[in-house]
């Protein structure tokens, strides 16, 4: 593949959160888009211009309510129709939808991570455990994600199952979730990838005792480009929109 690692790599972890893939009927090539609410706009405008390789003067656009979930104002990005994505196609789908397979899944890199934490991964509980939203997927992709996690960056995600009501029935979907300490193995290996502030708030483990959220706040001014002023500021922010830090 022609395309820059940084490119392929954000597509390879977008594919499994927000972004997607489609070879349209018509189109020899496939396409990547991905969209993000009106809120996430600083991480929406560093994906769209680290992604300039493959974009068009058209390729950012809003898109209005659709009335579905989270039906607010999303900033849409579509790719120009290439033979390099046609290849990525191919390589992470099964007819027209994909498939979870080893053979690309170890292509990923700590930024692919990144990027899938980011857009579907969230710290839940008491704020020191997580959770990666797989709904999109069956059982059966679910391992092969987990154990992918486990062989490969030695983070151990248990798989579970949640229910959903839907209309008038009962839907099961199977979700990757993390303890603690598995939780701190994962976001050290994307911390150095966070790319924008807003994001920060997407790897705030917390804590009561002050000396283990030092120790937390620490690792991440190490680890990525922000300044303690930013990081507290992300801290503080979070706490006070966390019930069990306003009691």
């Amino acid at each position: 593949m022609s395309l820059s690692d940084q490119c392929k790599a954000i597509i390879l972890g977008s594919i499994l959160g927000d972004g997607s893939l489609k070879l349209n009927q018509g189109y020899a090539n496939a396409r990547f888009s991905f969209r993000h609410s009106v809120e996430q706009e600083g991480y929406f405008r560093w994906k769209a211009d680290a992604l300039r390789e493959i974009s068009s003067e058209k390729s950012i656009f809003l898109q209005g309510e659709d009335g579905g979930y989270g039906s607010k104002d999303k900033l849409r990005y579509q790719s120009r129709a290439l033979p390099e994505l046609t290849e990525i196609f191919h390589l992470t789908n099964k007819g027209k939808k994909i498939r979870i397979r080893r053979t690309w899944l170890n292509r990923m890199t700590p930024l692919s991570l990144a990027i899938w934490w980011l857009d579907d991964g969230s710290i839940i509980g008491n704020g020191r455990k997580g959770v990666l939203c797989t709904d999109g997927f069956d059982e059966e992709s679910v391992h092969v994600l987990a154990r992918y996690l486990e062989k490969v960056w030695g983070v151990y995600a248990h798989v579970g199952a949640i229910g959903r009501q839907r209309d008038s029935r009962q839907d099961q979907y199977y979700r990757l979730w993390f303890s603690t300490e598995e939780l701190k193995k994962f976001l050290r290996i994307i911390l150095p990838h966070i790319p924008v502030a807003s994001m920060l708030q997407k790897v705030m483990v917390l804590y009561k005792d002050p000396q283990l959220q030092e120790r937390w706040i620490s690792e991440i001014i190490a680890a990525t480009p922000f300044s303690r002023e930013i990081v507290e500021r992300v801290l503080s922010d979070k706490k006070s929109r966390w019930k069990s830090f306003r009691e």
